[in-house]
């Protein structure tokens, strides 16, 4: 008997398990051109690590090349260290295919694609050597095959916190360097919003 009531008291621990890990979502002060509007509130943060991948190619002015961002590539965690969702660009079928910031969830994957609209290098808030802080628009989503909606309802997405990331100083400097590529190690809280 005491062993049934142990295991009865370790499956109901497990079970309380996904309540347990919950998230209380609390944004950090941004600057003012990155703030979701008032309507909406934070459900979920993602702790992301991953690179963001660069490409030597033609500037836009003759003869010149620049690091170009072609993908992020990241997985975003939960505070338990569990994952969330995985972050890459990709098509979005909403906008007949334009590539956008893309978001899957790991476990139902339900999709969220997002648009820039506005981007923060205030010394106040991003360290200099690291990639800027972000406000991100839905404007695409869909569930996941079997219904899962966690990221589909997502409205704003803000990218905080940024560790790395920035394009070389060098290695892109003539055209012979066309086609180069850099993987540069990044980290980021993200912030899902819904209204």
């Amino acid at each position: 008997m005491k062993n049934y009531v142990a295991a009865l008291g370790f499956g109901f621990t497990l079970a309380l398990a996904p309540g347990a890990h919950a998230q209380t979502v609390s944004p950090p002060p941004v600057p003012a051109n990155i703030a979701v509007p008032d309507s909406s509130h934070a459900f979920l943060v993602g702790r992301g690590v991953g690179t963001q991948n660069y490409s030597c190619a033609p500037g836009k002015s003759l003869g010149r090349v620049a690091w170009t961002l072609f993908t992020p590539e990241a997985t975003l965690f939960d505070d338990f260290r569990g994952q969330l969702t995985t972050h890459f660009f990709s098509p979005n079928p909403a906008e007949g295919g334009i590539v956008r910031a893309t978001w899957e969830g790991s476990r139902d994957t339900s999709m969220v694609w997002a648009k820039v609209n506005a981007s923060s290098t205030d010394p106040n808030f991003v360290n200099q050597d690291a990639v800027a802080w972000v406000l991100l628009q839905r404007v695409g989503g869909q569930a996941g095959p079997t219904g899962g909606d966690t990221f589909a309802g997502t409205t704003f997405i803000q990218r905080l916190n940024t560790v790395g990331g920035l394009a070389p100083s060098t290695g892109c400097d003539t055209p012979q360097d066309i086609g180069k590529k850099a993987f540069i190690p990044y980290t980021a809280d993200y912030f899902f919003f819904k209204n």
